[in-house]
């Protein structure tokens, strides 16, 4: 399946669990890092012929992609460099997904979506994991737009089917993005009404998006083209609706289908034997595989067990623990099982803990220091992570949209305004961008002196030690820590045992999978898990992680997070128009959000630490993606080798 830009989409979808980095979801977090978050698919600018359309008289540029900074790394036609289009094709790619399932809909606020759910579909435009700023006509041949870029028109493939073999054209795509706006979560809805003006189908196989005025010149194409096609006749004569769970994916276009599934134990997708897009140049050497199972598993240290005996046969590892500790086991000393560490060049995930903003504890932000404190992330890493992590810093990680040190003056430039209008602190003009506390003492988890500090802060802010507890206005200060893996427990009782010491009252509630979705999508929570990493070219999706229009009902904006000056930051962030700009104003956002402190950084590695049985081959990982199910193959004689010698069931 190709790398689909679903730029809002993936974005709009509830917040789910994610204790296991599963192939899929390591592509799509990988997606959600090198694009802006829900932002404009940029796509590259190979001119096509110029010709006058309209009053405007304006010259309209033709062509197969469109970026909005440099060229297009490839052109129309190109097999992509990363992987090996003589790729035999055939055999089953298995993997480990934690918790339960019901739905297959993961665009609906109900339910809890079974892994890779998004398989059966594809979209207009497409992107591809080694070019960070271009996207490409996909379902449809070329696009056309003015320099204005008031409009795009897409010249739809006239070739392209749906899984039931009915033929895709324009009313279909209109359809689908029509439904999107009509039954779509409402963040989403937001964000889209105010770009999209008016949807016209012109004939079969075209179709034109006209834009608002106010809408950011760099998303407009991306909003248009990075909405996933579904079939309109199957919707209609189903009744099924967008916004409800569904046991089983839509008609969509794509490579794979769902064959099978038993409820919270498997799911198995199938390849579609007549998927209309298997000889474009442009697949040749991915989706290669006849099978994709996944495997359901309480937690990952179960999940483990059921690798090492050949359950499933892939592995994306994210315990650091289990890392160092488990894999010496008789798969890896047989040769069986190749256990790698594969390069992985992209944004920083920008996981952390989360404060709830609408809590007014939280409000503080001394309160929030104080906590974030009592996190030793240098003895974390020394004593439970074995020294494989680094800490993260910006939600920029790994990019020079960073902020570092004191402003530079673009940023003040920036930053200024703000100041004079009361929005921000005079300081930020002045103080090194905010970094991670820094433990002197990896020797216990408890660092004496951050305790100190910790407890000045607390003090100032009026919560008061009695009897052991902090007080303020008869209430106890406390602290919840919302999980749902048992994974995290012997991270974060070292942090609550230091909170405890503290005087606050802290405490770890694990609860199942769905009540951990719904009580995070409903903020009945103090501290959550989230990870904020962001993508090499921001812009409107931005809102729907940090907007003040979007925190009270937010799948992204889980602190709930509202400040005029951040809401600022991000309108110039999403109007820059050079890549200049774009660093400059991004830098300086990043420098406030950090400011904000509603954010505790975890920790993160560039590195993918990954096991797979022998049986997988690869031709190079691509710079900004880890996506098997993308571009691996099946070796079949070294897979019916390992079956002989009894390496997996």
């Amino acid at each position: 399946m190709p790398v689909s830009p679903f730029f809002k989409l993936e974005r709009m979808m509830k917040n789910r669990p994610h204790a296991q980095a599963t192939a899929r979801q390591d592509e799509m977090r990988t997606r959600w890092k090198h694009w802006a978050v829900g932002s404009v698919i940029a796509m590259g600018a190979v001119w096509g012929g110029a010709e006058v359309f309209g009053a405007e008289h304006e010259t309209v540029i033709e062509s197969h992609g469109y970026t909005n900074f440099g060229e297009l790394k490839y052109g129309p036609d190109e097999v992509l460099s990363y992987v090996n289009p003589d790729a035999p094709k055939g055999g089953e790619f298995s993997q480990w997904s934690q918790g339960t399932f019901d739905s297959f809909n993961q665009y609906a606020r109900e339910g809890t979506t079974g892994a890779l759910n998004t398989l059966p579909y594809e979209t207009v435009l497409t992107a591809y994991a080694d070019d960070p700023y271009g996207s490409y006509c996909y379902l449809c041949k070329t696009l056309e737009y003015p320099e204005s870029k008031d409009w795009v028109i897409f010249n739809l493939r006239d070739d392209v089917t749906f899984s039931d073999s009915t033929p895709m054209t324009a009313e279909d795509v209109a359809f689908t993005f029509n439904l999107f706006q009509e039954q779509g979560i409402a963040e989403y809805r937001a964000v889209v009404s105010e770009y999209i003006d008016t949807v016209e189908v012109l004939d079969t196989h075209r179709i034109r998006f006209s834009f608002t005025d106010t809408a950011p010149r760099r998303d407009v194409i991306g909003f248009a083209g990075g909405t996933p096609v579904f079939s309109k006749a199957w919707f209609e004569e189903t009744g099924t609706r967008l916004d409800e769970a569904n046991n089983a994916p839509f008609v969509g276009t794509g490579p794979y289908l769902l064959d099978t599934v038993d409820i919270n134990r498997q799911i198995i997708y199938r390849k579609d034997p007549n998927w209309w897009a298997a000889d474009l140049p442009v697949n040749q050497g991915r989706n290669n595989f006849e099978t994709i199972r996944i495997e359901y598993f309480a937690d990952g240290s179960a999940a483990l067990e059921g690798f090492k005996s050949g359950v499933y046969t892939f592995r994306s590892e994210n315990s650091s623990l289990q890392w160092a500790t488990q894999y010496d086991f008789l798969g890896v000393r047989n040769g069986w099982v190749n256990k790698v560490e594969l390069p992985d060049g992209s944004i920083g995930s920008g996981q952390g803990f989360v404060f709830n903003l609408d809590k007014e504890v939280w409000q503080d932000n001394r309160v929030r220091q104080a906590v974030n404190m009592m996190v030793n992330f240098e003895w974390m890493n020394e004593t439970l992570f074995y020294g494989i992590y680094d800490r993260p810093v910006s939600f920029w990680d790994n990019s020079d949209l960073v902020a570092t040190g004191v402003p530079t003056e673009g940023e003040i430039a920036i930053l200024q305004p703000l100041v004079d209008d009361g929005l921000l602190d005079a300081s930020i003009l002045t103080d090194e961008a905010v970094m991670p506390y820094v433990s002197g003492t990896v020797d216990r988890p408890l660092d004496r002196s951050m305790l100190r500090r910790a407890s000045v802060l607390l003090d100032d802010a009026g919560w008061v030690v009695v009897d052991g507890k902090r007080m303020k206005d008869g209430k106890v200060l406390t602290a919840e820590f919302l999980q749902f893996s048992p994974q995290f427990d012997r991270v974060i009782n070292p942090i609550v045992e230091n909170l405890q010491r503290l005087g606050i009252e802290a405490k770890l509630n694990r609860v199942d999978t769905s009540q951990y979705v719904e009580r995070r999508r409903s903020g009945d929570f103090d501290l959550v898990n989230h990870s904020l990493g962001q993508g090499f070219e921001p812009s409107s999706g931005l809102r729907q992680w940090f907007g003040s229009e979007t925190a009270d009902d937010s799948s992204r904006n889980l602190m709930r997070l509202r400040s005029p000056a951040i809401d600022q930051l991000m309108t110039i962030v999403i109007e820059s128009e050079t890549l200049e700009e774009l660093t400059t104003s991004t830098q300086a956002l990043d420098r406030v959000l950090r400011a904000e402190g509603f954010w505790i950084p975890q920790w993160q590695k560039n590195v993918h630490t990954v096991a797979y049985y022998d049986m997988f081959r690869f031709k190079e990982i691509p710079p900004l993606s880890l996506s098997p199910i993308d571009n691996w193959w099946y070796d079949a004689e070294a897979g019916e080798a390992l079956r002989a010698a009894g390496a997996f069931q």
